[in-house]
């Protein structure tokens, strides 16, 4: 391909940059990345601070080095938009930090607050304290994200989810001395809830492994998931995490555990109907579209 010179028009979306040039010329042949990389250079911002969009449709281009600038519909003289999405924190820093909340409340409510403490709530304290460790070092070690940042107040969102109402809420209604699970525990109930939990948790491990192989490190391509639960809805790792709240829910005895799992399923349902809607787009006939996004028949 012939490289010429591409010239394009600069316009702040919201609050402007300080030093946002008002035209910005590349090579045919450069990528959005290159498109992202000089801004944030001529702006002296972050790149995970921008936004940019086209001002013919006000699409998004994604900052990707696979994506020429001429595959964007970008032509010589066209607009851009950029925005500034404000202070930034990395995706991993804030999983660490929200799965972090529960990590740390649960065993201080439980020796705090179970005196002496029953069967239930030690094997409560015990399945919850292992759930959040796998998350945070699934998010250390496992998850490859698609995004570097994502902007600072989702941290403070993020984390009153997991800090009150997984780690608060759940801990005060499970482990004070006149909580259902301070009584004595019903084997009927409590083995078939860690089952259902156990297989949720290795079931969700499995999924998230299949979904790290579809991505190298530090890159954001996108592939289609197969194995263990993929072919029966969108999202297995949600479904499997459904799984094991709901053992959690037959151990702690507890409505609070119920208000946590009824949310997170909730807003999971949400996010899986968007990653089928994203499969159907991207992939087309290459993938084969499921009824159910996250509970079999159900959801």
């Amino acid at each position: 391909m012939t490289s010429r010179t591409l010239t394009f028009s600069v316009r702040p979306r919201g609050k402007p940059l300080h030093k946002l040039p008002e035209d910005l010329s590349l090579s045919s042949t450069s990528t959005s990345s290159d498109l992202y990389t000089q801004l944030a250079s001529s702006s002296g911002t972050s790149i995970h601070r921008l936004r940019i969009t086209k001002g013919s449709d006000g699409s998004f281009i994604p900052n990707t080095s696979s994506l020429p600038v001429s595959d964007t519909g970008l032509r010589d003289g066209s607009s851009i938009y950029v925005k500034d999405l404000g202070p930034q924190i990395s995706w991993r820093l804030v999983f660490v930090l929200e799965y972090l909340g529960p990590l740390l409340v649960h065993p201080l409510f439980y020796i705090v607050l179970s005196n002496p403490p029953s069967f239930l709530q030690s094997l409560s304290c015990t399945l919850i304290t292992l759930h959040f460790l796998k998350r945070e070092l699934e998010t250390l070690f496992l998850h490859r994200f698609s995004s570097a940042t994502m902007p600072l107040f989702n941290l403070f969102k993020n984390s009153a989810h997991y800090w009150l109402l997984a780690g608060l809420n759940i801990a005060f209604w499970t482990y004070r001395s006149s909580a259902p699970a301070a009584g004595d525990s019903n084997p009927w109930i409590t083995w078939p809830s860690v089952a259902l939990y156990t297989i949720g948790e290795l079931g969700n491990l499995n999924a998230h492994f299949v979904l790290r192989s579809l991505r190298s490190a530090g890159g954001n391509e996108r592939g289609i998931p197969q194995g263990f639960g993929f072919g029966l809805v969108t999202c297995p790792n949600y479904m499997f995490e459904t799984l094991a709240w709901i053992g959690i829910c037959g151990v702690t005895w507890s409505l609070a555990s119920v208000l946590f799992a009824v949310v997170a399923v909730a807003q999971m349902g949400v996010w899986a109907q968007k990653r089928e809607v994203r499969y159907r787009r991207e992939f087309g006939g290459k993938y084969q579209k499921k009824r159910s996004v996250m509970l079999p028949g159900l959801w």
